[in-house]
């Protein structure tokens, strides 16, 4: 007798968010399955990669890296070569160097960068801070405004700083914002509530629930990936129902495994390798948990994931 499995497709469904405009325009979520569930129903928008653009790129070492952006030397450079990376889908402007510990650098050029990539490339973008709140608060309300009309989504809003990111960014310059949170299913859950509270659309906002590398307190990611995508779907919880992006690249490439050299640590094989399996492993294990869409750096490593995402949906 042929075997028929039990289809299970919940009545909750996570938001469709449009990020970017025109014929490179794309959806993430949509979905009322579990991550990669097409036995149950089909999936219309597959997971989506992001590349990191970081104003920083020029102190990357990995030898793979160096040699995909050989010439380059502005943020325009970069994000004209990443466009062309295989596997991409969205690029990430990531400005390390605007914080105010480090290289301090202006919300006016930084500002500047931004537009000038966004006149120079047709995918959507993505804008990551350098965590600190006073500075991103500024730089994310700047950047919204010179990039209106390109249907942007800004990484993220905080509980420390949300009402003048959300009121900025989604209700005063019509794009879309990030809600950040930390490995935890009630933050998470109230961030949404208060930038709807603010009268942010639910389809204006992509949840960041928190990330880490693998292996590095991973497993409360993926709790926390697991509970938020149950609730959406199986309690229709209308309040954890945007999809998630996953900057998978920050942490992937910050820790040891990546960072130490063949001489320190010779047992550890290629220091790229490393790094590159550390961002494979991340990207893959955020995916199955939930996450709708992947920030990543290194050429393999985006192919890689891409080809897992194609082989499954």
């Amino acid at each position: 007798m042929a075997f028929t499995p039990k289809k299970v497709a919940y009545r909750g469904a996570i938001n469709a968010v449009t990020l970017g405009t025109g014929d490179k325009a794309i959806v993430i979520g949509g979905q009322n399955v579990l991550p990669f569930y097409t036995f149950d129903a089909p999936i219309e928008n597959a997971p989506k990669i992001g590349v990191e653009i970081s104003d920083c790129a020029g102190e990357w070492t990995a030898p793979g890296l160096k040699e995909f952006y050989a010439g380059c030397t502005t943020m325009v450079d970069y994000a004209k070569k990443a466009e062309t990376m295989p596997g991409a889908d969205f690029l990430c402007l990531h400005f390390e160097s605007a914080d105010p510990n480090g290289l301090n650098r202006s919300v006016a050029d930084c500002v500047a960068d931004a537009k000038a990539v966004a006149e120079a490339v047709t995918m959507p973008i993505v804008i990551m801070g350098c965590k600190n709140i006073e500075k991103d608060g500024e730089l994310f309300s700047k950047i919204a405004e010179a990039l209106q009309g390109k249907n942007i989504l800004v990484l993220s809003a905080r509980n420390e700083d949300y009402k003048t990111v959300g009121a900025s960014v989604a209700l005063a310059y019509g794009q879309k914002v990030g809600a950040e949170t930390a490995d935890d299913i009630n933050l998470a859950k109230q961030l949404n509530i208060m930038l709807k509270g603010l009268t942010v659309a639910p389809t204006s906002i992509v949840m960041n629930v928190g990330t880490a590398a693998v292996g590095y307190g991973y497993e409360y990611v993926a709790s926390t990936l697991d509970r938020v995508r149950l609730a959406a779907l199986a309690q229709s919880d209308a309040d954890l129902q945007m999809p998630i992006m996953a900057p998978v690249s920050t942490d992937t490439w910050s820790v040891k495994e990546s960072t130490a050299s063949e001489e320190d640590e010779p047992a550890w094989g290629n220091a790229e390798e490393r790094g590159i399996s550390m961002e494979v492993s991340t990207a893959a294990a955020n995916l199955t948990g939930g996450a709708d869409a992947v920030i990543m750096r290194h050429p393999a490593a985006v192919a890689t994931i891409k080809q897992f995402i194609n082989e499954l949906v």
